[in-house]
């Protein structure tokens, strides 16, 4: 096998990423855009001794699950990998992935695992949009989502994930203000290659249920000139809340930097996880997904089992969203995270919500659990029945894994958005007093191959 043949094969399986899976002679070669059951022509594109990479090249029979991408760019933008393939076998591919990592990876059997909590509708869903803005070859200002694997733009107007209101394409409506207003008031798009230009991305939330709308500028600079004009246009949009600037001056990959600074309205949008009410600010995390969040949440909550005379500790917390959830059901609930400004919504979301029984704390999980462990190790009261963990794709650090066990917490609840390092540490922790109980899967990322799940682990006696 060599670089640019062309060959004849059937895609017989998924990997991890989405890409298709066929064989030629036993030499396995991956196909993007490719599904199983799929019969096509493709170009090798790199040959390495037992594996390559290949273009797809014509579809001669298409499998029986492929679907037409609603969207014109879903083969060439980096968002959507699995947008040609219907919902279904998109919920069953993320349920294998799921269920093979905590196997393979992780070493588990004996568990039980779900089919994974599925959308309504696997479209117009995202709550937040991060653009990136450019200049095409004849000086155009272009925005749009980054080509796969690439810097470069993909210069489109709209995205058939982002959340509309009432059917309006908001982040059209957005995107065709800044543009029209960078292009009369000749503000350059940031250059990644010679770190000049000004406006690098637009940052857009919407509030679900309260149909507010943000917009956030992230720029290369201390200042956006005419930035009045601008916010004047933007105000014109229906449901316009908060406007901002970011400031990221760095020569990174990095979209967000560390200061905002506020041009209209209170700095924050607000919007409902079921009937808990979060300001979001900024810089917040805050799931993309409110409906899917809403099961993930309550699941979250099913298996953290509840009476009310719990004390629960809620680690990388965040704005407090799972811990407002848990703080319903407990005695006492204790968030920590390491962004400051996060915590500091979590206060606020827990006064605006009156709920008195969580605390949060600031700082890295691994070192305020352990201290906190330290300091009462002996106090009964402190000792934690439950600890949920929903750390990012890189998941727990070993020493936080190492106090849990120290804690000896009656249930683990693991909430992850990378079942690969969700089932290293669920290795870590079957292998130190716990077992793996349940798992669900839930879609919060449809037409593509990420896939949100929460998973219950119970203590056993060693």
């Amino acid at each position: 096998m060599k670089k640019n043949d062309i060959l004849d094969l059937t895609i017989e399986d998924l990997g991890v990423n989405g890409e298709g899976i066929g064989k030629v002679d036993g030499y396995t070669l991956f196909v993007k855009d490719g599904v199983i059951g799929d019969k096509v022509t493709v170009k090798v594109m790199k040959a390495n001794k037992n594996f390559g990479f290949a273009r797809l090249m014509e579809i001669k029979e298409p499998s029986k699950d492929r679907v037409s991408p609603r969207c014109s760019v879903a083969r060439q933008c980096g968002g959507c990998q699995i947008q040609c393939i219907n919902y279904k076998e998109q919920l069953r591919f993320k349920k294998n992935k799921v269920y093979n990592n905590l196997v393979r990876i992780g070493g588990q059997s004996d568990f039980v695992m779900n089919d994974v909590m599925g959308m309504d509708e696997p479209f117009n869903y995202r709550n937040k949009s991060q653009f990136p803005v450019g200049m095409d070859k004849e000086g155009n200002i272009i925005s749009g989502f980054y080509a796969g694997r690439t810097h470069s733009i993909i210069n489109i107007d709209s995205c058939n994930l982002g959340l509309k209101i009432d059917g309006r394409d908001v982040n059209k409506e957005v995107m065709d203000t800044v543009k029209a207003f960078m292009t009369k008031y000749r503000i350059a798009p940031y250059n990644e290659v010679t770190h000049k230009g000004l406006v690098r991305h637009v940052l857009i939330r919407i509030g679900a249920k309260t149909k507010q709308i943000m917009v956030c500028v992230i720029i290369n600079g201390k200042n956006l000139p005419n930035k009045e004009k601008l916010v004047e246009e933007l105000c014109k949009l229906e449901g316009m809340y908060s406007i901002s600037l970011n400031i990221n001056t760095k020569k990174s990959n990095v979209i967000l930097g560390d200061k905002v600074i506020n041009l209209y309205g209170p700095g924050y949008i607000e919007d409902y996880i079921g009937d808990v009410k979060f300001r979001i600010s900024p810089l917040s995390f805050f799931q993309v997904n409110p409906v899917q969040t809403e099961k993930l949440y309550n699941k979250a909550l099913e298996y953290a089992d509840l009476t009310g005379n719990e004390m629960v500790w809620d680690l990388y917390c965040g704005i407090g969203s799972i811990s407002l959830f848990l703080a319903k059901k407990a005695k006492q609930v204790l968030g920590v995270e390491i962004v400051p400004e996060a915590i500091a919504d979590a206060k606020i979301n827990a006064k605006i919500n009156g709920i008195n029984n969580a605390e949060f704390f600031v700082g890295a999980a691994e070192d305020v659990v352990t201290e906190y462990f330290e300091n009462h190790k002996d106090d009964e009261e402190c000792k934690p029945d439950v600890i949920v963990v929903d750390p990012p794709r890189k998941g727990c650090d070993h020493k936080l894994l190492e106090t849990i066990v120290e804690m000896n917490p009656e249930r683990v609840v693991y909430v992850s958005c990378d079942s690969a390092t969700l089932a290293r540490d669920v290795k870590w922790l079957s292998e130190n007093g716990y077992k793996l109980k349940e798992v669900t899967p839930c879609d919060m990322f449809g037409q593509t191959t990420h896939v949100e799940c929460v998973v219950a682990l119970h203590r056993v006696d060693m």
